[in-house]
């Protein structure tokens, strides 16, 4: 039953608008980065791990939370149309698989952006004449970013279900995203969602923020998505299935 919902949760997102904003940010994030790096060579010595710190330094700040917060609109703000979410409340499917599904699809275009933001960064790297290619070091912080990208879309679906406003959700998402650069900056990253990204990115660092203390990112990341997770669960059967 859990694939099915899948498979309806993808039907949703064929030729959507999302997939417009899944190409065009990511690369404008990409082009902001490459600006800055090539205006600051005198100064950014260290070849790849400087060409990530200054794309991350956009892309991880300003470009992915809005991001995830349109994929997390987006799936909810089909079920607010025409009373498609007293018709999905009412359904004999359990909530949990309803949601669920919501948040694997997400799961899996969110990990989609991270290699597509990966591939974007290989190239324009390459373009700029560094030799090689990429540290496998860089692909490690894109996949355990993803975890942390994880944390912020539990929040984002959770919001999106509850506040029923594609505007607002994606507002939040860019604010939230610039509060949590500030909460990293000064030391509490693992006690806000919206940082984690940031610390598993080791966005606009050339040296990992998590080297010796990994484990505390985990768990945060872990707490965050499961608590978001039940907490849509929980608000869905209590303010929905009553329909």
């Amino acid at each position: 039953m859990l694939l099915r919902c899948i498979h309806a949760e993808m039907i949703k997102l064929k030729r959507s608008f999302i997939w417009a904003v899944f190409f065009i940010l990511p690369p404008i994030g990409t082009v902001m980065g490459c600006a800055n790096y090539m205006q600051n060579l005198g100064i950014l010595k260290e070849e790849w791990y400087s060409l990530w710190t200054q794309t991350t330094l956009f892309y991880s700040n300003f470009f992915f939370p809005p991001l995830i917060a349109v994929y997390c609109a987006y799936l909810w703000r089909l079920e607010n149309f025409n009373h498609n979410r007293n018709s999905l409340m009412t359904s004999p499917i359990p909530v949990s698989c309803l949601y669920g599904a919501q948040f694997l699809t997400i799961a899996c275009i969110t990990l989609a952006t991270q290699l597509y933001v990966g591939f974007l960064y290989t190239v324009s790297g390459s373009l700029l004449g560094l030799p090689g290619l990429p540290p496998l070091q860089i692909w490690l912080w894109l996949l355990r970013g993803t975890l942390g990208g994880l944390a912020i879309a539990a929040v984002q679906l959770f919001l999106a279900s509850v506040l029923r406003s594609f505007a607002l959700s994606i507002a939040i998402g860019l604010l939230a995203g610039i509060m949590g650069f500030l909460a990293s900056n000064l030391g509490a990253g693992l006690f806000f969602p919206y940082s984690l990204m940031l610390l598993g990115m080791n966005a606009n660092r050339s040296e990992d923020m998590l080297s010796g203390s990994a484990l505390p990112f985990y768990l945060s990341c872990l707490l965050f998505l499961g608590a978001f997770f039940f907490l849509g669960i929980h608000y869905l059967k209590r303010a929905d299935v009553k329909a």
